[in-house]
């Protein structure tokens, strides 16, 4: 059984077919308030004022004949690591056996929960909940029924915006400041678990900016709120009755809550809910950078104070970056105010900032901070590229421009026109290849491997053996204990942060 974290969505889900009926859901959060207080006497005034603008999502969608699976609850409740796997099970049979009669459609129908933010009828919702849809109805707390449509959505985020035609205006609900929230703040959470509409739970905020890896703009509030399957999509309050967040997801081992739940702060879901509505899609603020973590290690090889900030693995050609001079090895410490503690924390504020926008960025650079002014651009969805493969195939003879690096125990070569024949290696690539790489060295402890390509030895461009030993020994005679390398393996570049050997 897989050791890892059980995050669920709380859709709540029932598979129908002539022979049987199977629940499938999974998510749900919380939030927080938008300021401590002590706990009131009852959330009855508050729940009474609110619940009329929290809605049932339901959809309908007519299953293909490979979706015919998972009619066991276990398989239902997989984790969102999985969640892009549901339907590839092989269950085989309608249950119904065969008389000669065609079967009868299967149909799935999910529910879950959304809120009102406009009295024309606008509503938000968790884009999980109504993926995949053929007909969407809100049910509204009146009991009454309407067909929605889609305004549109955001996978990155897990939001979409609905629309309903009502007749006359509806109750509708306030965004809050989810930046306010402070952990032990109280919320409130109203949904439709288990497809009990209306129901109301009260929790505290348990923590904030949470990473649960279920995409690049992760800040999920944490709750206790209890939130069970089908509460994805609904509102997290504070006791201003403001919503700081959309529940989303639970950390669920069995599928039920434990009391650990997430919501998306308000503050990321209102821009995003803003540009559905305007635009029918996202729009974010794009730099053109590749990124990753600075680790202490890295840290002390780019004499950086902290192991703070976003390392700049590559850039993006004519992209903003590129434009601004920001360079590959370069760490952004601050993007146009704000600080950059973690390299997470990059994407999402980019992700916010207004498209053409002129912005300053800190950076540092070999030792010393430099402020640029970057121009944002708008970023369109990725294209998924192939990545060239190093051959598995040895070279017939060693090659006599190699040199061996004892300090971090391998060996570099020259790159010539047959090894980046072998090895596929574009042509603009430049460097020394990595020909052999002692198990028990340094470099195989951070996972170096015969085919890298070595571009620079603390940010110093390298062609040939000498030049990468003379960088290690210049780093060894200073007293630094690591050196960073900007290695190049199967079309992506990374920064590795490799430790000297003090042998002798």
């Amino acid at each position: 059984m897989s050791s890892r974290p059980a995050f669920a969505f709380l859709t709540s889900v029932r598979w129908v077919s002539a022979a049987a009926a199977a629940l499938v859901a999974t998510l749900a959060l919380t939030g927080a308030p938008a300021a401590a207080r002590s706990a009131p006497e009852s959330f009855a005034d508050l729940a009474e004022t609110l619940l009329p603008a929290v809605v049932n999502v339901s959809t309908t969608q007519v299953l293909r004949d490979e979706d015919n699976s998972q009619q066991d609850l276990e398989e239902m409740f997989k984790d969102f690591f999985d969640r892009q796997q549901r339907g590839d099970g092989d269950n085989g049979g309608n249950g119904g056996g065969d008389n000669g009669r065609q079967p009868e459609p299967r149909r799935a129908t999910s529910l879950g929960s959304g809120f009102i933010i406009d009295p024309s009828g606008y509503i938000v919702t968790n884009n999980h909940v109504i993926e995949g849809a053929d007909q969407i109805t809100v049910r509204l707390h009146d009991d009454s029924e309407l067909e929605a449509k889609i305004i549109g959505i955001d996978t990155k985020t897990d939001l979409a915006l609905l629309k309903v035609e009502p007749k006359s205006p509806l109750p509708a609900v306030q965004w809050g400041d989810s930046d306010k929230a402070r952990i032990g703040d109280w919320v409130l959470a109203i949904g439709n678990p288990f497809g009990l509409g209306g129901s109301v739970t009260a929790g505290i905020v348990s923590a904030r900016q949470r990473d649960i890896n279920a995409g690049p703009y992760d800040e999920f509030i944490q709750t206790d709120a209890s939130i069970n399957r089908g509460n994805s999509g609904g509102p997290m309050f504070d006791m201003d009755g403001g919503v700081i967040g959309i529940n989303t997801a639970i950390f669920s081992p069995s599928g039920g809550s434990v009391g650990i739940g997430f919501a998306i702060p308000s503050n990321l879901a209102r821009t995003v809910i803003d540009q559905l509505r305007e635009y029918g899609h996202a729009r974010r603020g794009w730099l053109g950078v590749r990124i990753q973590s600075v680790s202490p290690e890295l840290a002390e090889g780019l004499r950086l104070p902290a192991a703070k900030g976003a390392l700049v693995a590559n850039v993006t050609a004519g992209g903003p970056a590129d434009a601004a001079g920001i360079k590959q090895g370069d760490v952004i410490l601050e993007f146009n105010g704000h600080a950059i503690d973690e390299m997470r924390r990059l994407p999402r504020v980019v992700a916010e900032t207004p498209i053409n926008q002129d912005v300053p960025v800190v950076i540092w650079r070999q030792g010393d901070k430099k402020t640029l002014s970057v121009k944002v651009g708008e970023l369109a969805e990725e294209t998924e590229q192939a990545s060239a493969q190093p051959s598995s195939t040895k070279p017939s003879t060693a090659p006599n421009n190699s040199g061996k690096v004892d300090l971090l125990g391998l060996v570099v070569t020259e790159l010539t026109q047959g090894l980046r024949d072998q090895y596929k290696l574009e042509a603009d690539v430049a460097g020394v290849l990595v020909s052999s790489v002692d198990p028990n060295g340094a470099a195989a402890e951070k996972g170096l491997q015969e085919g890298d390509v070595i571009i620079e030895v603390d940010q110093k461009a390298v062609k040939t053996p000498a030049d990468v030993k003379k960088r290690v020994d210049d780093a060894k005679s200073n007293g630094y204990r690591v050196v960073t390398l900007l290695v190049y393996r199967g079309g992506d570049f990374q920064w590795v942060a490799v430790r000297i050997d003090n042998k002798g």
